[in-house]
């Protein structure tokens, strides 16, 4: 490299130094403006989640008793369906056959000790039935499934609550 070569090196590195010190201060600047800014957001959304919190706290026993209610009409529903259903039916039928016997006993228990007999009637036996569990064990993860989509929209609202500028 020449002696020319050097020097018109060194100008441009001396221009560049110049134009990169001439940049660093806004580029600082604006740097320092961009962390002030988060962190006023941020203080900004912590001040409003301790509003939302509040306001929720306030208010969680209504909001839990509407929560708890809010399924009373479906379960009336419900038992409405549930009856005009033919399999359902049939299983009313089936148990009360169950109840029968067991009243059968019953009175003939109670007539073998009004005539002081021995008793010779066996008590009544339980029937487990499986598929109510099935249903019940169903309907409990169903119930799970729309619970924790309500737990995500209680997220989402203190989200948007946070993020509002209110």
């Amino acid at each position: 490299m020449t002696t020319n070569e050097i020097q018109k090196a060194a100008e441009r590195v001396a221009k560049l130094t110049a134009q990169a010190e001439k940049l660093s201060t806004p580029l600082a600047d604006a740097q320092a403006e961009l962390e002030a800014a988060r962190e006023a957001e941020a203080a900004r959304r912590a001040e409003r989640g301790t509003v939302y919190d509040r306001e929720f706290v306030g208010a969680w026993r209504e909001r839990a008793d509407d929560a708890a209610h809010s399924g009373d009409e479906a379960r009336e529903r419900f038992y409405e369906a549930l009856s005009a259903e033919p399999w359902f039916a049939a299983y009313v039928e089936f148990r009360a056959a169950r109840h029968k016997r067991r009243h059968v006993l019953d009175e003939a228990q109670r007539a073998q000790t009004a005539l002081r007999e021995v008793l010779t009637v066996p008590e009544q036996r339980p029937y487990p039935v499986a598929i109510l569990n099935d249903i019940e064990n169903h309907a409990e993860k169903k119930a799970q499934e729309k619970a924790a989509e309500f737990a995500g929209e209680l997220r989402e609202s203190r989200a948007n609550f946070l993020d509002s500028k209110g």
